[in-house]
């Protein structure tokens, strides 16, 4: 099948599958009790606002060349900040953790603020899907040098399955063109992660992943901004 093509039944699979938890939870909500009626509701927001995310970002890769994006200084952690109080109530309500560590000295990365948000919001996502309540995640943001250049790496660590061979040479290879299943992470990772890597590709940063016996670290390396300090 044309990679363009798969790609398309995988970005409607994958945006498929909120849509039908969302109309089971409907059907499933009883007026004569009245708590478990809270608990459904909570739950259709936080699966409705993520797949109106997901829908909002396919747009925006359509229109990335329209000169909407500029390019600046940004705050790392800042943004870091932003996307973990956003998850906050999502990690708790799935009874998961986030563990947030900072070591980076350069504050300032240049890119755009609301992609780069949106890679590290799609990555944080994976790690509440592959996570479970005994695990502990991780986002660590830290220094990084590459070939001589500066750079700030943004790592999200999560505890499911690790990445087929092929979908991490393709990352390494910055060869991810179009939605791709991963066969061991169904209903996720496929779609956020094609996202995360046209996001990063455009702010002309490098996206990865590393594999663990217990899961997998996903990483966006952005560089550094030369212009002061500017913090979070």
């Amino acid at each position: 099948m044309n990679p363009e093509v798969n790609g398309i039944f995988v970005a409607a699979h994958e945006l498929k599958a909120p849509l039908s938890l969302m109309r089971q939870l409907a059907l499933s909500l009883d007026p004569n009790n009245p708590k478990e009626t809270r608990d459904y509701q909570a739950k259709m927001i936080s699966v409705s606002e993520r797949a109106l995310k997901q829908v909002s970002d396919l747009s925006k890769i359509a229109r990335l060349e329209d000169g909407l994006f500029s390019m600046e200084p940004v705050a790392i952690r800042g943004v870091c900040d932003e996307v973990t109080a956003e998850l906050k109530y999502l990690f708790r309500f799935n009874s998961r953790q986030l563990r947030v560590k900072y070591t980076n000295r350069q504050k300032l990365v240049i890119a755009n603020r609301d992609l780069l948000h949106s890679v590290i919001y799609n990555f944080c996502v994976n790690a509440i899907k592959y996570s479970d309540s005994s695990t502990i995640s991780t986002l660590t943001v830290s220094d990084h040098k590459s070939k001589g250049l500066q750079s700030v790496r943004i790592v999200i660590r999560d505890f499911g399955p690790s990445l087929p061979m092929e979908i991490y040479q393709k990352l390494a290879k910055d060869q991810l063109e179009a939605p791709t299943n991963i066969s061991f992470r169904p209903d996720s990772s496929g779609l956020g992660l094609y996202i995360a890597t046209k996001f990063s590709r455009f702010m002309n940063a490098n996206v990865g992943a590393i594999r663990h016996r217990d899961g997998t670290s996903f990483f966006v390396e952005l560089p550094v901004s030369n212009q002061g300090t500017l913090f979070a």
